[in-house]
């Protein structure tokens, strides 16, 4: 298989993976910046950080490398319009738009020309996507980790109806880990693939090393879907702190007031923070339904490479049946 470029805009991609944008503050400007200078584009996740952090962040990445970066602000967020232009203005390359639909979104692109990016789990968001001006759509799956639009549909059954809804690049995203899994899903129709779990494990990736640990560990019994204050199911990792959201005692009084609709069951972003920091007890751990098939942290290069060899072989084996 020739690995298609993924266009987005006027945007190209030499290699069709986009690294999936993990808050607070796993995808940072190292690992955006790795992903974009291996041919991919490399997405910080501007959840939960302050305007300032975020131009610090983009300007960090754009010293590292010419590769094309973008950023992903969860439209839950209460600040979510201003984080997005605080990018624009940055001279961000794209915006990704998860947790939540925004109308409002794609005027703010199309004043700059940024091309916005939606992530859907439907194709009928897919459709009102394109309608109001998505430059692509993230079609995420059931095997996703963090937030989730479908705890349902996986994309490896739906990713062909959904190329043929719409007419604008479809990436698919959900449970991808390896080039087997990328293989597959371009074989299905998608125009590139975006994986977060994957690059989580990474060298560049902004987690403690002692989630990176808690990451190698997981097994699959350990996935399981928590009901997140921002009004989604979210996939994590099993831990303490994910018992005590099951059982509705994880709640905290101290709020920042962070998202525009919360059922204050706990305070998602300091959760997520206290996890990034490597308190992997009491944080919120979010990862992709297939951890368990990830043996190793690897730089982004060597990703890269694995990925690519995995994918030669998966077409081979394709190519012989």
């Amino acid at each position: 298989m020739k690995l298609p470029e993924l266009r987005i805009g006027n945007l190209v991609a030499k290699i069709p993976i986009i690294q999936g944008g993990m808050a607070v503050r796993i995808s940072t400007a190292r690992l955006a910046a790795a992903v974009g200078e291996n041919g991919g584009i490399g997405i910080i996740a501007g959840s939960g950080m302050s305007f300032d952090e975020l131009r610090t962040e983009i300007r960090l990445a754009r010293s590292l490398t010419k590769g094309i970066i973008g950023v992903n602000v969860m439209v839950a967020a209460r600040e979510f319009k201003e984080l997005v232009k605080t990018a624009i203005d940055e001279g961000i390359d794209l915006v990704v738009a998860g947790a939540g639909f925004s109308r409002d979104v794609f005027d703010i692109g199309k004043e700059s020309n940024t091309p916005i990016v939606t992530m859907v789990s439907s194709i009928k968001a897919a459709k009102l996507s394109e309608r109001l001006g998505a430059a692509a759509v993230v079609f995420e799956g059931k095997e996703a980790g963090g937030h989730l639009g479908t705890t349902n549909h996986s994309i490896k059954d739906f990713i062909a109806e959904m190329k043929n809804s719409v007419h604008l690049p479809v990436i698919g995203a959900g449970g991808i880990v390896n080039g087997q899994d990328i293989a597959e899903v371009l074989r299905l129709g998608a125009d590139g693939v975006q994986m977060g779990t994957r690059f989580a494990m990474s060298e560049e990736c902004n987690a403690a090393p002692a989630l990176k640990d808690f990451y190698l560990k997981a097994q699959k019994e350990d996935v399981v879907l928590i009901d997140s204050p921002v009004g989604l199911p979210g996939r994590a990792l099993k831990n303490p702190f994910a018992e005590q959201i099951d059982q509705g005692t994880a709640g905290s009084k101290d709020c920042k007031a962070c998202l525009k609709h919360c059922s204050h069951s706990f305070c998602i972003i300091r959760a997520l923070s206290r996890a990034q920091q490597g308190d992997v007890a009491t944080g919120l751990v979010f990862t992709g339904e297939n951890i368990y098939k990830i043996k190793e942290i690897l730089s982004v290069k060597e990703i890269f490479n694995k990925l690519l060899k995995e994918i030669e072989v998966a077409d081979n084996l394709s190519s012989s049946n």
